[in-house]
């Protein structure tokens, strides 16, 4: 997997708790851990840890996996990171931990462009947890049509940063078949420099979820439109949908 600028550059990845901070999905996957009785969890694309590390914080079994060497390195020096398993890879590395829950969040599901990619990523995931076991993860309602907010006038942001003012925005390149391509501009006002970064997200539907996960051996067993539990419809923003191993 190619990994965008956010993950790599070091100040990108220092700022990326700025740009993305604990909030109601947060409160989603923890109270859902508790409902589970979940004590073996795994975080893929656990990026920094914020949630990660919360998890951990009951006394279970936390795994952390990532792609990115840089956000790990930003994982561990925080506190609590010492109650996390950190591990640098993608799903293939994942084994057979017999998890009783596995989540997924910040819509990493987004970032699997091609379908075998995304297939091979779920039957990790499957192997990875006991039976009976669950997946958990949220992703953007392709009708919801988020992207045509991404532009500058909605999007533009200046943060005063341990390295000086930062400007940001987005701006969307193309959106077709299901896969939406931006550029992320990044404006280090002190010096001048301007990092843009090259992202592209796949957007699938329910639909399409679920027949991956049907395919994979999952049971789709619930589908939220929101971080409070309200009931999916058409027009949810995002799906937030759990799958369980039979």
């Amino acid at each position: 997997m190619k990994l965008d600028l956010h993950y790599v550059d070091p100040r990108l990845v220092e700022l990326y708790d700025r740009a993305n901070p604990r909030g109601t999905d947060t409160d989603f996957y923890l109270q859902l851990a508790a409902d589970l009785n979940a004590h073996t969890i795994v975080d893929l694309g656990c990026g920094t840890g914020l949630l990660t590390r919360e998890l951990a914080a009951r006394h279970r079994h936390v795994i952390g996996l990532d792609p990115a060497p840089a956000m790990l390195a930003v994982a561990r020096r925080q506190s609590g990171a010492e109650r996390v398993q950190w591990v640098e890879g993608e799903s293939d590395v994942l084994g057979t931990p017999d998890a009783d829950l596995v989540i997924m969040t910040g819509n990493v599901s987004q970032v699997f462009l091609e379908d075998p990619d995304w297939a091979t990523t779920l039957q990790a995931i499957y192997a990875a947890l006991r039976p009976g076991g669950w997946l958990a993860f949220e992703s953007r309602n392709p009708v919801a049509r988020a992207w045509e907010q991404w532009n500058r006038e909605s999007t533009y942001t200046i943060s005063d940063t341990p390295f000086g003012p930062v400007e940001e925005w987005l701006e969307v390149i193309s959106a077709d078949e299901g896969r939406v391509r931006m550029h992320g501009h990044n404006v280090f006002t002190a010096t001048g420099e301007v990092l843009v970064v090259d992202s592209e997200l796949r957007f699938r539907s329910l639909d399409e979820m679920t027949d991956t996960l049907t395919k994979v051996g999952f049971r789709l067993a619930q589908v939220f439109g929101d971080w409070d539990r309200g009931s999916y419809v058409a027009t949810s923003r995002i799906m937030v949908i759990m799958a369980r191993r039979p």
